[in-house]
Formats: C-alpha cells, structure tokens, sequence
C-alpha cells in the first residue's frame, strides 16, 4: 500500500502563513481531543488508585523526563531549523541520539535503586527500570518526528498520538482495574510509545539509516549541546519539587502533589505544545526572511495568553471544588497546591513559545542562562518551602519564583533580542486586565455560593462571561497573529 506523503517542495509551494495555520489548527484540535481523553482517564485512574500509587509513579517519571530531555543531545531540533538539504545530517542525527540514548539506560538500569532511595521509594526501582526504556523509543523515533514538524504533519500527528492514547488508556485502567497500581500507569505509557514510534515511522516523510560524519557530528553537538542542558535544567526545575516532596515527605504526599501538578499542566499542554510544534519553523522561517523581532514573537504571544488565561484561572480559583467533585475528597490535599501550580503554568506557556523564539534566532546559550538563573534560585526556596508548609509551600515557591524572577529575566533576553517590551505591554495589556477582573469575579462567586457543583457551573460561566467582554476587541489577533500572516 503507498501511503501518501507531504514533501518539503509541496510545502513550500503554499504560503508559510496558510501551511502554518491550518497546521496549527490540526495541532491544537489534536490537544483537545488527546487531553479531553488524559482528563477523563485520569479522573477514572485516579477513583481506582491511591495517592501512593501516583508517588511511586512519578519518582519514575521524573527519570523518565530527565533522561528524555537529553538522551538525543538536543541535536533533533536541528532537523527542524536547518536551511538546507537535511540529509546531510540526518544519519548523524540519529546515531547520536540512538547512541547516547542506549548508554543512559543502562546507566539509569544500574542507578535506579539509588534513584529510589534517594526519593523516599523503593517501591519505584522495578518501575524505574522499565519505564525509562521509553528513551530508547524515542531515539529512534528522533529524526522522523522532526521531519513531521519541519514539514508541518500536524494532521498526521494528530493520528499518531490518537493510536497511542487508545491504546495506552485502555491499558492504565484494564491494569488498575486488576489491581496493578504503579505498574498500570507504567505499561500504559510503554505500550503508548511503542504505539505512537510504529506511526510515526510510518508517516515520516522521509527515513534515514544510522550514519557518521565527523565534522558534521561536531557542528551538531555545538548547536545541541546548550539546547540539551537547557532543556535538563528545564527538567530540573520542572521535577524539582517532586523530588524535593518525596524525599522530605513520602509517597503519599508526592501523590497528591503529582495529581495537582498534572491538572496544572492542562493549558500548558492544550495550547502551548501545539503552538510549540509549529513557532520554531514558523520563527526560523520568518526569521530567514528578516522579519523584525517584535512582529514575529509579540502576536504570537499575545494569542497565546489570550486563549491560555482563562483556563489558568478556572483552575487557580475552582481548584477544591474541582478536586472534591471530580477526584472525590480523598485528593482534597491537591487543592491547596493547584492554584500556586497555576501561575508556574502561566510561566511555562510564555517561556517556551520565548524559548522557541530565542532557539530560531540561534541564541541557545540565552535560554540557557535562564534556566540556570532560574534553577539556582528556585532550589533554596523549595527546601524553604518544604519544611514550612509542606506540599503547598512547594507549590508557592514555585510560583513566587516564576512570577518574581523568570519572567522578568525572559523580558531583558527577549528585549536584548530585538523584541520591543512597550509593544508587548500593548499586546498584553488588555488579556491581563480581563484575567483580573475575571478572576475578581470568581472569587466572588466561592464566597457567595455555597454548593461546590453551583460554584463550579456558576463560576466558569461568570469567568468566561467577564473575560470575554474585556477581550473582545482583540478578536482578530486569532486570525491576523503571525501565525496566520503571510
């Protein structure tokens, strides 16, 4: 059977800014179907299991995202921003990543048991163990899921991550279901890679053998290296108070903190991983072109806080009545965690699409320097945090952190870069405005209603209601953002 495939002239034939925008809108349609899904699977997984069981979890999932933030040395990202033939790279790509890849594992094999010790767990050994080997998976997959997003496949991708998510939901509840705990969540997300790399192989536009140049190997690592330590201090800070709250607090408590981070990550995940899979050949591509620096990142920026807070502030202001309707009381204790979560959300959603933005211009030691800045002072304040007010204190470091030091140094980096703060303070302006009046109105409504289903219903309407009527006149900026200009 030929399947049919969607080449880089083909691309290149239509404008950037329709390629662009029908891909982002097959990327953003994938987020809410594949998150509507994790949302009501986790809500199913979290009545079978207990806070334990997401403790031992998530001690192996915070290796898991360590390990996937370098094992491909950063150097796939060149796929997507290089300007010319990438065959020329693409063999070298993929021994690197499959490489390194291999050899992390087996360290990570050897490692786990102190790994599990260390946070409180040794429960996670055994689980650490297999679960990580989904980095092997994803080497392999490197090179052909770059292609895809350097070619804008993000209909295709949408069929990928579907296939994984079915299978992988209908494995984590059969297995917890059979009183698996852990280990349900475990294989599911095993059996969802294995799924999602069998698709994206197939779909790739292009597939390449393992091959070695030398000089090429090193202009990679040159690029890639920044990119992958950025990215693990990325992880770092990301998984910091996981490992913060085991170690000092035990699974349970971890459990309850993971639950709170996951809900956390929604509009994260629902709209800043699919603009994500499009801003860095967007902003290379615009880039190449010389456009200037504040034109291509601020509309981008402002569509994306336009759409990302609201959701942000259904979750900071409905967090316990949320939490006590859909998870059931015994995961009341993540309540007291969410709203904090919520602001380091907000942060990531912009310091990604920055840190995209910074990646096209080729700026890596920039975002590097970020993350350390950020690393260094959100360590302290954790274990601060920790030993006076456990979980939540956590959660509030975090926040403090965020709010307080890393989106202002995102602001003297991109400001440095050519991206004008007056004209960002113009775009943002009125989202910012609405979030506060419509977070005004929220509270409102927790004070003045007593039942939590009302204040759920009542809320989000009244949210949504306020926001909107301030947001209105910017309406256009979904359709006239640098996304859909060209």
């Amino acid at each position: 059977m030929l399947r049919k495939r969607i080449s880089v002239s083909e691309a290149a034939a239509q404008p950037l800014g329709t390629v662009a925008r029908r891909a982002l809108g097959w990327s953003m349609l994938n987020n809410v179907v594949g998150r509507a899904g994790t949302t009501l699977m986790g809500v199913v997984l979290a009545r079978i299991l207990v806070p334990e069981d997401y403790g031992v979890y998530a001690v192996a999932l915070v290796a898991l995202m360590a390990l996937l933030s370098v094992n491909e040395l950063g150097v796939s990202l060149a796929i997507i921003r290089w300007p010319k033939d990438v065959s020329r790279i693409a063999p070298t790509v993929m021994t690197l990543a499959v490489g390194f890849s291999v050899a992390l594992w087996i360290v990570t094999f050897f490692a786990a048991p102190l790994i599990a010790d260390a946070l409180n767990a040794p429960a996670a050994t055994a689980v650490l163990r297999v679960l990580t080997l989904s980095i092997l998976i994803d080497a392999l997959t490197a090179v052909p899921a770059a292609l895809m997003t350097r070619d804008f496949m993000q209909r295709e991708r949408m069929i990928v991550d579907s296939a994984g998510f079915v299978i992988a939901s209908a494995t984590a509840i059969g297995l917890a279901l059979a009183g698996q705990g852990a280990w349900s969540l475990v294989w599911s997300v095993l059996l969802g890679n294995i799924v999602n790399g069998a698709f994206i192989l197939w779909y790739a536009p292009r597939n390449y053998r393992p091959g070695f140049n030398a000089p090429v190997a090193r202009e990679l690592l040159a690029f890639g290296l920044p990119l992958a330590l950025a990215s693990l201090l990325v992880i770092a800070l990301l998984n910091a108070g996981y490992v913060v709250v085991g170690a000092a607090l035990g699974p349970a408590s971890l459990g309850f903190y993971l639950l709170a981070f996951n809900l956390s990550t929604w509009p994260v995940n629902m709209f800043s991983t699919p603009a994500r899979r499009i801003s860095l050949p967007l902003f290379s591509r615009l880039h190449a072109g010389e456009t200037e620096a504040s034109a291509a990142f601020a509309p981008v920026c402002a569509m994306l806080l336009l759409v990302t807070l609201p959701a942000c502030l259904l979750l900071a202001v409905f967090a316990e009545p949320l939490i006590r309707i859909v998870y059931s009381d015994k995961w009341l204790p993540a309540a007291q965690v969410l709203p904090w979560l919520m602001v380091l959300a907000l942060t990531r959603v912009l310091g990604e699409l920055a840190y995209d933005f910074l990646v096209a211009l080729g700026e890596s030691r920039a975002n590097l320097a970020v993350q350390a800045v950020w690393l260094v002072t959100l360590i302290p304040a954790l274990l601060v945090g920790v030993h006076y007010d456990g979980i939540r204190g956590v959660a509030i470091a975090n926040a403090g952190i965020a709010a307080g030091v890393v989106i202002p140094t995102y602001a003297i980096v991109l400001r440095r870069a050519g991206v004008s703060m007056r004209i960002m303070g113009a775009e943002l302006a009125r989202p910012l405005a609405g979030g506060l009046l419509a977070g005004a109105a929220g509270v409102g409504v927790l004070l003045l209603v007593p039942d939590n289903l009302i204040q759920l219903a009542v809320g989000a309407a009244l949210v949504g209601l306020v926001y909107l009527v301030v947001v209105y006149p910017m309406r256009g900026v979904l359709r006239a953002s640098a996304v859909g200009s060209a």
